[in-house]
């Protein structure tokens, strides 16, 4: 199985078209936000992943998300999220990972995201300082 792709996102909705096929809407996707209030905050911004499995292989995997301060595996580990799913081969699921982050400054973090032990897909989120207004 595969990561086709993994966003921050405001806003997550399925509707079914014509086919019978699936479609995604995905509203605010974000890579960055400004804090609500000066530092120390706590966010939970949305991840959502979309993973593909392959005709031929089980259906079954689990999805690990771990939330950390750099790029390297060895970064600080701010939180973790591990759950198992069943899709269907040939076809796509998604998993909707909601992260508690303590930011105690302005900056990155990193959600680095695989299903089962393959490669680490890793998706940047940075807090920038209040907008005055």
């Amino acid at each position: 199985m595969q990561i086709v792709s993994a966003l921050f996102v405001e806003n997550f909705e399925m509707r079914e078209a014509p086919g019978p096929s699936t479609r995604i809407d995905m509203t605010g996707v974000m890579f960055s936000q400004a804090s609500p209030t000066p530092v120390p905050v706590t966010l939970s911004p949305h991840l959502v992943a979309l993973i593909f499995c392959p005709e031929g292989q089980s259906g079954s995997g689990v999805f690990e998300v771990v939330f950390r301060r750099g790029v390297d595996e060895s970064s600080e580990q701010v939180a973790r999220n591990v759950s198992p799913f069943t899709v269907e081969p040939g076809k796509f699921t998604y998993r909707l990972v909601k992260g508690e982050l303590d930011f105690t400054e302005y900056g990155q973090v990193f959600a680095h995201c695989r299903v089962d032990k393959n490669a680490w897909h890793i998706v940047p989120f940075t807090l920038l300082p209040p907008v005055s207004g």
